[in-house]
């Protein structure tokens, strides 16, 4: 399914200050779950939908991600990302044009959230191939 990485070693820490391969998988998790969140809540909460930050660095801290079994995390990432599929592809028209309003005051929509998740994807999974 993915390019073997250029450097293989999936759980060496990364360099001070960064994730490792396994940590940024485990972020992918994270924002999976909260996208997923996102997707679903905004078809059923006042509108427009406020958009919630979350806290990334401590999220990969606390679910300890560097220390889980690289299957078990493959494997949740992966099932996480098949019920966004799900999700993205029985949307309608009328639910993608659904407001979205930014902690920085922005309006969008659903549609631009849900296109902004897989380039957010790529980016971090060229991370993890490229190391």
């Amino acid at each position: 399914m993915f390019p073997k990485p250029k450097n293989p070693p999936f759980k060496n820490h990364g360099s001070k200050g960064k994730w490792s391969r396994k940590q940024i998988l485990g972020h992918l998790i994270d924002s999976a779950i909260n996208n997923l969140q996102r997707f679903t809540e905004i078809g059923y909460q006042p509108q427009p939908y406020v958009y919630r930050e979350y806290h990334q660095a401590e999220l990969v801290q606390m679910n300890d991600y560097q220390n889980m079994d690289t299957k078990e995390l493959l494997q949740l990432w992966l099932s996480l990302n098949k019920q966004i599929a799900r999700v993205m592809h029985n949307q309608t028209e009328e639910r993608l044009d659904l407001k979205v309003l930014f902690t920085d005051g922005e309006l969008s929509d659903l549609r631009f959230i849900m296109q902004d998740y897989p380039e957010h994807m790529e980016y971090h999974l060229n991370q993890i191939v490229n190391g």
